[in-house]
């Protein structure tokens, strides 16, 4: 019996996907109960996006030094960086993002975007999902089951998932820091595990390839895999009358995980990049954030509904949360890559016709302070920020509000968080009477800001 159980622990490492947030089990275990329900049933009509890619820039992106300069601000609070003209008339963005500038006319930008904190955790949830996290005794929210669900877990149950991929998936990195692996509002909270996004949270691997748990070890690949799966089986029918439903489930669900190991199926192929011409690469940029932007592109055309892309260049802890060394950081680090992936994800939606029914939004869980600190960094502030909104029939080369001369509050048409995310969910399809139901079966709205429809 010894010998009996080291063989089943070898096999699950194999068979398991341990470096997914949410494993291929759980990912074929909720293909299973998803609803069948499509996505105009759900919404009653509305939006014309069949997919969104959501850009998210952990840490809280500058609005100054990105979508909303302030040459003009008084002094402690004026940046280091100019403002340039784009491909619009009257629109200025930061210097440091001269591809976006020539493509401005497919994109709108809100820069009166706000919420009531200034914590990470707090802004992650509000832009994640649209509402508030559950209370907290104290700290930062971490993930929690009692929370409302995130955008992605919304369509994976409204819609379910298609095409043997999940209706949701989030790469290469969890959003958090090195404080806080996972701030709240990333998975299904309280609609369950099985409408979770798949996530891949490798922080050692290189968007564009399989993770290597997708893959069946060299050494027991073919007539050996098969023959350790019936092993498996025949372990695990001796343990069947002691088992209880969730691990008979889990069980059933592994053996399917197996087979699509086993099998190679093309759909999983939309993760690599070996299809796609050097020329496309580089123009994405060879690093972790580009190249997820890129997997992202294929993501959508196999049909994936929300595609959610963290910031991670060259690791996650060096992100938008820019305290100190903000200018150099952003300079050096942050703005190129990002101009080069954002950039060349909207030219070839826009290339390959995908533009029209893809909504792509770039966000942060707020933005930075209007004053400079001591050690010139900007820090956390909610009162306003920037986002940009894309596609799926927004209207691009518009700007939506303003913020003051030293980009501290809101000046013309405010835009509460929960109205982006009710934008968001309104492009593609879904209503403030969209229906959601938790893992008891009690009915959820889960809208609670109005769309901006003056956008599209």
């Amino acid at each position: 019996m010894p010998h009996g159980r080291h063989v089943r622990r070898t096999f699950l490492r194999v068979g398991t996907i341990a470096a997914l947030g949410s494993g291929l089990p759980g990912f074929l275990r909720g293909r299973a109960h998803a609803s069948p329900r499509g996505r105009d049933e759900a919404a009653g009509g509305g939006g014309r996006a069949r997919s969104c890619i959501l850009l998210y820039g952990t840490g809280g992106p500058a609005q100054q030094e990105t979508f909303d300069p302030k040459p003009d601000a008084a002094d402690g609070c004026r940046g280091e960086f100019s403002a340039i003209e784009t491909s619009v008339a009257g629109i200025r963005i930061c210097e440091h993002l001269p591809m976006l500038a020539r493509g401005a006319h497919r994109y709108a930008i809100l820069r009166s975007v706000h919420h009531e904190s200034s914590t990470h955790g707090v802004g992650v949830h509000y832009n994640l999902t649209g509402l508030k996290h559950a209370p907290r005794p104290r700290g930062e929210p971490q993930m929690s089951r009692r929370d409302p669900p995130c955008i992605g877990a919304v369509i994976r149950q409204a819609r379910g998932d298609r095409n043997d991929l999940p209706a949701s998936v989030q790469l290469p990195v969890r959003i958090g820091d090195q404080n806080n692996f996972q701030w709240a509002g990333q998975n299904g909270g309280f609609l369950g595990p099985k409408y979770d996004p798949l996530m891949l949270i490798d922080e050692g691997w290189m968007p564009g390839t399989l993770l290597p748990s997708f893959v069946p070890s060299p050494r027991i690949a073919g007539h050996r895999l098969n023959e350790r799966t019936r092993l498996l089986e025949s372990l695990e029918s001796l343990r069947a009358d002691r088992r209880d439903g969730a691990t008979r489930s889990f069980g059933r669900f592994q053996t399917q995980a197996l087979e699509i190991l086993s099998s190679r199926s093309n759909s999983w192929k939309a993760f690599c990049l070996d299809d796609e011409k050097p020329a496309t690469l580089e123009r994405y940029g060879d690093n972790k954030f580009g190249r997820s932007c890129l997997v992202a592109r294929r993501l959508v055309e196999a049909g994936v509904g929300l595609v959610t892309v963290p910031w991670m260049y060259l690791k996650s802890t060096r992100n938008f949360d820019t305290h100190e060394k903000h200018f150099q950081v952003m300079k050096d680090v942050l703005l190129p890559p990002l101009d080069r992936a954002f950039s060349a994800l909207l030219e070839d939606l826009d290339q390959r016709g995908l533009l029209d029914d893809t909504l792509v939004a770039w966000t942060g869980e707020f933005g930075r302070t209007p004053k400079i600190n001591k050690k010139a960094g900007r820090d956390h502030w909610g009162g306003v920020y920037s986002t940009v909104l894309a596609g799926a029939g927004v209207r691009g080369g518009q700007v939506w509000g303003s913020s003051d001369r030293n980009g501290a509050a809101p000046v013309d048409d405010p835009v509460h968080v929960t109205d982006f995310v009710a934008t968001i969910y309104h492009a593609l399809g879904y209503s403030s009477e969209t229906i959601v139901h938790d893992v008891t079966g009690r009915p959820h709205r889960v809208i609670e800001g109005k769309p901006l429809l003056k956008l599209f």
